[in-house]
């Protein structure tokens, strides 16, 4: 395994961090004020994902793109920093088009769009003139086994009738949201083989009896962009809008995941460095009972512990996007469950340090800190729980043990006597 980074990739590395320094960071303030305005900062990110698309710092994260696609066309292991440093201002992926749930979304529609759906969605996506959204988890399903999902897309003809509910379905505020990717029941015969019963369709926003009900927080937080509750009755989409084949659902979305995962990771790695940072920041600057706080034994294990588990992080992340890279996206499945189960807690354990440095301010909005620790949170749930994660991994290793069996003896020290 080599992650060193060519002069190509580091020169990209550079240019994204200087544009980050120039335009994104600088622009934080405004973006903060627009959002508890209660108005989207629709103007101000369509101006810099217009410099951003001129300086070629576009579509980052998509390997396979074709000639008439735009984009960087980056391995995995090639965009994996790029995205860590992007996630240090959790909006900055949307300037880059680098945002989920649409990174996501292409990548379905890349691999698996008709000409059609190429020509009416991806490709705008592509461009950034749209966004999209995802609709896979439901209220009343336990949605990490999505053999589980009650959504019914049945055939009528040249069409699909969708009724159901979801609910998370991030993406649905944004102003420029046109549709959907709706992942439900399509074979409702209960003897049906049960990964091949759903299937994906695009619903576009619009369409008749598809309501969203409401932006539904996370820990109190509300997402500008939303994560929805968003009800299908009897809504309507013509046969041509079915994603794939039909009964292939669960199949496609774990297409879809397996690249995201990475993504989520580095971003919240870009994350606990910008929670790690500000926490020296803070120890070096305050003082109890006579002494700075990083002159205190147990901050310096904080700030030590953090820096080691960031690392131990990132090249756990980084083997996952070369395994992907190099032996595909299901040969790197255990790996993938690990990074997601490691990024997610680290998030939440970083930031809690952090906050406690903080003291009573890192309970507020003055610093970046609560968001975090609330989105780390959230982030064991995003994509599946730790605890689908968990088993995966776990039956691996119990299948290797099954392959490989000893006994006991072969390990027993005998006795001496």
């Amino acid at each position: 395994m080599d992650f060193a980074h060519t002069p190509k990739m580091l020169e990209l590395q550079s240019h994204l961090q200087v544009f980050m320094d120039r335009y994104v960071i600088p622009a934080n303030v405004e973006w903060h004020r627009e959002v508890e305005a209660g108005r989207y900062p629709l103007a101000l990110i369509d101006r810099l994902k217009e410099r951003a698309k001129a300086e070629g710092l576009w579509n980052l994260f998509l390997p396979g793109l074709r000639e008439d696609e735009p984009g960087k066309r980056l391995s995995n292991v090639e965009y994996a920093p790029l995205a860590e440093i992007m996630g240090r201002v959790p909006w900055a992926s949307e300037v880059f088009n680098c945002s989920a749930p649409d990174t996501g979304n292409m990548e379905l529609l890349h691999l698996f769009a008709s000409p059609e759906q190429r020509e009416r969605w991806l490709m705008p996506l592509l461009e950034g003139d749209i966004r999209s959204c995802i609709g896979i988890t439901e209220p009343d399903a336990a949605s990490s086994d999505p053999t589980n999902l009650q959504t019914t897309i049945k055939r009528e003809g040249d069409h699909y009738v969708i009724n159901g509910r979801k609910w998370f379905t991030s993406g649905a505020a944004h102003p420029n949201a046109r549709f959907v990717i709706v992942m439900g029941l399509s074979d409702t015969r209960p003897e049906a083989e049960p990964h091949a019963r759903h299937s994906m369709v695009i619903v576009p926003l619009d369409t008749p009896g598809l309501r969203v009900v409401r932006n539904v927080p996370i820990l109190n937080h509300h997402s500008p962009e939303g994560h929805c509750e968003v009800t299908y009755k009897n809504v309507r989409v013509p046969v041509k809008n079915l994603v794939g084949e039909e009964g292939r659902g669960f199949a496609l979305a774990q297409a879809r995941l397996g690249p995201g995962r990475v993504h989520h990771c580095m971003r919240t790695i870009g994350q606990c460095e910008v929670a790690l940072e500000l926490m020296c920041e803070r120890a070096l600057e305050r003082k109890t009972f006579g002494r700075h706080l990083a002159d205190y034994a147990n901050i310096q294990d904080w700030i030590a512990q953090s820096r080691i588990e960031i690392e131990q992080a990132r090249l756990l992340t980084m083997r996952a996007a070369w395994m992907m890279d190099t032996a595909g996206n299901k040969a790197a499945r255990n790996e993938i469950a690990a990074i997601k189960v490691v990024a997610a807690r680290l998030q939440t354990t970083v930031c809690d340090r952090a906050i406690q440095v903080f003291g009573a301010m890192g309970l507020t909005p003055d610093t970046p800190l609560a968001f975090l620790y609330t989105w780390g949170r959230a982030l064991r749930f995003v994509d599946g729980p730790d605890e689908v994660h968990l088993r995966t991994i776990a039956r691996q290793e119990i299948k290797k043990a099954k392959e490989n069996r000893r006994t006991m003896a072969d390990f027993m020290v005998p006795p001496l006597i």
